[in-house]
């Protein structure tokens, strides 16, 4: 499903503005990114359904009981949040690449001239490309955090849709000096850095991702503490 949600909006996204191209005004062809329109599809939709995937990894024990059962079996519970992590983690990074190269190569495929087109070669394409998918996995392991804390689905979707969402609502409200301070530490200002493929953020691609990595590990170190603390 995450797979399709991407390739459709990738191709969408490139196929319109390969057909749009000659009346395009003048600024918007200067400021168009082929990288980022052919990424674009696969962040939002990768995004939302592995965030959501990583939450029923958890949430759903908990949902139908088994994980009592799961925890009888393996009593030492930070393992458990181990393996899942480990787990998840590698088939999502896999999963995560795997699609946005396929969805970077779709869209180029479908930007013929005269639009513009970029290859993995290009400057910055390669780490972009790379970047969208460590990025989807790392809020993939977010969200899970966010359910080992929550333990309900749906509380665990909307905790982890209103920090992607409603946190940005929010920050935009503050007076701008506020606003620029905190919004460039933002989880999807974070991603829309990482599919760039110029630097466009406060600091670089990297950089951001390790401090995504700061929120996925302090979420996880705490549901790591209440699954020790709490009743199954």
């Amino acid at each position: 499903m995450t797979a399709l949600i991407g390739f459709a909006a990738s191709a969408i996204a490139t196929a319109e503005t390969r057909s749009l191209w000659p009346t395009m005004a003048a600024a918007n062809k200067a400021a168009f990114d082929p990288v980022k329109t052919s990424l674009m599809g696969v962040f939002i939709g990768g995004t939302l359904m592995l965030g959501i995937l990583g939450i029923l990894v958890m949430s759903a024990e908990y949902t139908t009981g088994t994980v009592r059962a799961t925890f009888a079996a393996a009593p030492r519970r930070p393992m458990v949040l181990a393996a899942k992590v480990l787990v998840f983690g590698t088939v999502s990074l896999v999963f995560a690449e795997v699609v946005a190269f396929a969805g970077f190569l779709l869209g180029q495929a479908l930007l013929t001239s005269p639009a513009p087109h970029a290859t993995l070669s290009s400057p910055g394409a390669l780490r972009a490309v790379t970047g969208t998918g460590l990025f989807l996995c790392v809020v993939g392991l977010l969200a899970l955090g966010i359910a080992v804390v929550v333990r309900h689905a749906a509380g665990a979707i909307s905790a982890y849709v209103g920090v992607l969402l409603v946190l940005p609502i929010i920050v935009g409200a503050l007076p701008s000096s506020l606003q620029n301070q905190i919004e460039r530490f933002l989880p999807l200002e974070i991603g829309s850095v990482m599919v760039n493929d110029t630097h466009l953020g406060d600091f670089g691609p990297w950089v951001g991702l390790c401090i995504l990595c700061g929120y996925a590990a302090v979420v996880l170190a705490l549901g790591t503490v209440l699954l020790v603390r709490r009743d199954a």
